[in-house]
């Protein structure tokens, strides 16, 4: 099995007419991804590699029973493109621009959960469950089918990570761009019940960032509910402590509160392996998996 994306998975393509939208929406075709549809407003009857265009996410679901959609549109669109996914009663709306505004991005937070709604991002890389599906702008090749899942709020961290796991014959079943930005749709502590109950995951990797209290929350849940393997990497670890980093959510706060320190400590407690730079994850993933 996987999360949130298989081989089932009925995907739109939201901005699917944009230069972004073009290009990975024939990235995700070619490497198996059931697109059905895609969603330009005015672009209702062309078509794109194939996939028909609909001017709306409603009409697109109807007309192809689609249970998933992934925006590639601005970030000033995003919320009026997640909002109208949502009212259209898909299951899982995955978003990927960054800089999205965090008034917007609090409204479709909680417009979400309401709804019973899986929000992924913003600032995301998407989702892939490697050999089945992905739905983002990931670069496939890296990835290959394994038990070793992964939750991230670092794009280029996990991708460093994925290849050289696969380097080493340790494959992934499913990575999902939690992404970086100060309110996530769903958080590491929203996702872990999900991996604890995947039959295919034997280990979960999370890669974490300075800033917030995400980490400290997913450490809380791992010890009440996780009992798979867990290892954790904070980036930004060696970052100066007076200085503002320009990331959106890497705000520590002057008592420490959301500091890799603070982190590292919390994760730790919950029996979580700690990891300090990329290359240890994959070396205690080595140890793991003897």
């Amino acid at each position: 099995m996987s999360i949130l994306v298989d081989e089932n998975t009925r995907l739109i393509v939201q901005g699917i007419t944009g230069r972004e939208g073009q290009f990975h929406t024939e990235q995700m075709l070619a490497y198996g991804t059931n697109v059905v549809a895609g969603v330009t407003p005015g672009r209702g009857g062309q078509s794109v590699h194939g996939v028909p265009v609909y001017n709306t996410v409603r009409e697109a679901a109807e007309q192809h029973h689609a249970d998933a959609t992934v925006l590639f549109v601005p970030a000033k669109y995003t919320f009026d493109g997640a909002t109208e996914a949502i009212d259209a009663g898909l299951p899982l709306v995955i978003t990927i621009a960054e800089h999205v505004p965090v008034l917007e991005m609090l409204q479709l937070y909680h417009l979400a959960r309401s709804r019973g709604v899986r929000l992924i991002g913003p600032n995301s890389f998407g989702v892939i469950s490697p050999g089945k599906s992905k739905a983002g702008f990931m670069a496939h090749h890296i990835f290959s089918p394994g038990n070793v899942a992964f939750l991230s709020r670092s794009a280029t961290n996990c991708y460093e990570t994925v290849l050289m796991c696969s380097q080493v014959g340790i494959g992934q079943s499913t990575a999902v761009g939690v992404g970086g930005d100060m309110i996530p749709g769903s958080t590491f502590a929203d996702l872990l019940p999900l991996l604890q109950d995947d039959p295919q995951t034997e280990v979960i990797v999370l890669i974490g960032e300075i800033g917030g209290d995400e980490e400290e929350r997913a450490a809380d849940c791992i010890a009440r509910y996780v009992t798979k393997p867990v290892v954790a990497m904070i980036a930004g670890r060696n970052a100066p402590p007076e200085r503002t980093m320009g990331h959106a959510g890497a705000i520590v706060a002057a008592d420490g509160t959301g500091s890799a320190a603070n982190k590292e400590a919390a994760l730790q407690a919950a029996g979580v392996h700690i990891a300090e730079t990329t290359e240890h994850i994959v070396e205690i993933l080595k140890k793991i998996k003897r």
